[in-house]
């Protein structure tokens, strides 16, 4: 369902005619939303290295997503499961984000939580005081409330999966290239 008012757990979708490298046929789950700000992580651009390359003390091949474009040199997480990762932050629908990293090294080291429980990105996407909303107003994004497994291998399929369910007249573009010009 089409919303206007952003929430803590709501999912952005990119229009088509939102260009921007990092955003094109984004989809970005919103972690955090009040009057200082938004920020959220892009769901669906891995960018095919493990986490292990990040932080080799992490015995773990899972896959590394680009979150957003900012603070592109730190890494961050959303998962699952509060029980093993002290001071997580709740999003919604049994989801967190950040929390103790120790406890995510310790759970992750010794087998007790799996790639389909917590999820690892490069970068945060992050609006200023009212930039979200009035990009939302500008028909930059839609706003939608989803029980979007996020923990799915969804790549770049979730964008068009989006625009299926949005129907009508989000329809056309599923079969079009990323780039018009490329048409």
């Amino acid at each position: 369902m089409q919303i206007k008012t952003i929430t803590k757990g709501n999912i952005l979708i990119a229009q088509p005619a939102l260009y921007d490298y990092t955003f094109n046929r984004s989809v970005v789950l919103i972690t955090d939303h009040n009057e200082l700000g938004s920020v959220g992580f892009i769901l669906n651009k891995p960018l095919n290295h493990s986490v292990n390359l990040y932080v080799s003390e992490l015995e773990s091949d899972f896959t590394v997503y680009e979150g957003g474009p900012v603070e592109t040199q730190n890494l961050y997480y959303i998962h699952k499961r509060p029980d093993l990762i002290r001071n997580s932050e709740p999003i919604s629908n049994g989801l967190y984000w950040s929390g103790e990293y120790d406890d995510v090294k310790n759970a992750i080291n010794n087998n007790l939580i799996g790639e389909e429980e917590i999820r690892f990105y490069l970068g945060y996407s992050g609006w200023g005081e009212n930039q979200l909303q009035t990009e939302v107003e500008d028909n930059a994004w839609i706003v939608v409330e989803d029980d979007l497994d996020i923990f799915q291998d969804w790549d770049n399929n979730l964008w068009k999966l989006q625009m299926k369910k949005l129907g009508g007249e989000h329809l056309i573009w599923l079969n079009t290239p990323a780039d018009p010009s490329m048409n």
